[in-house]
């Protein structure tokens, strides 16, 4: 693994830039596999990212662990993951928001908000395009679809985590790729919504 030291800015923008979006499908899970992998030792940090070593504090694995595990369940069971996904609009966004402030050099105030600010629009816009097409799939009278999709998103997820704290090289390329698969379901939830009402219209009366 790379050294963290040698971290350029583009590499830790990356990092940042990918967490957030992940939260935006999986913050608990992200925020538990990132703190049991410092907790190993397997991340090692540049000296000005000392804030996410509290994610390997006992207390947050053990509420992330939770979270994680009460995701996990819930977000394979059809409408209980729309439902779930519902009451973690704010929280996704907030905890993305948080991720990428963290990993920022905290001896610049601009950098940091706007990390904060791009943090938490970029896991709002995952969150909204992992929401729209579990709704999507959820019109669907067959469960086996829904299962799939989020089991890829659990591989998914700690995947590029590995990717990005493994080859941090890689990292701007993994939020990218994260950035516009989430515009992309977006662009297709729209579409999705307009055949669907534009066929619910009534005909024309003549």
């Amino acid at each position: 693994m790379e050294s963290a030291t040698s971290l350029s800015i583009v590499e830790i923008l990356g990092i940042a830039a990918s967490m957030s979006l992940l939260a935006g499908w999986r913050l608990y899970l992200v925020v538990l596999a990132t703190g049991l992998a410092m907790r190993s030792g397997l991340v090692p940090l540049p000296d000005h990212l000392h804030a996410l070593q509290a994610l390997a504090s006992p207390w947050v694995l053990g509420i992330a662990a939770l979270g994680a595990l009460a995701e996990f369940f819930a977000d394979k069971v059809p409408w209980l993951d729309s439902i779930w996904d519902t009451v973690h609009t704010l929280v996704r966004p907030v905890g993305g928001a948080l991720l990428a402030l963290a990993i920022v050099d905290p001896g610049d105030p601009a950098t940091q908000v706007v990390a904060f600010l791009l943090g938490g629009g970029g896991a709002l816009l995952a969150h909204g395009g992992k929401a729209g097409a579990r709704a999507a799939i959820n019109t669907s009278p067959e469960p086996v679809t829904n299962l799939v999709a989020s089991s890829t998103e659990d591989v998914a997820t700690l995947g590029l985590l590995w990717l990005v704290y493994s080859y941090p090289v890689a990292a701007a390329g993994v939020a990218l790729l994260l950035l516009a698969l989430a515009v992309a379901l977006l662009v297709l939830l729209r579409r999705l919504l307009r055949r669907i009402f534009g066929s619910a219209k009534p005909p024309p009366a003549d």
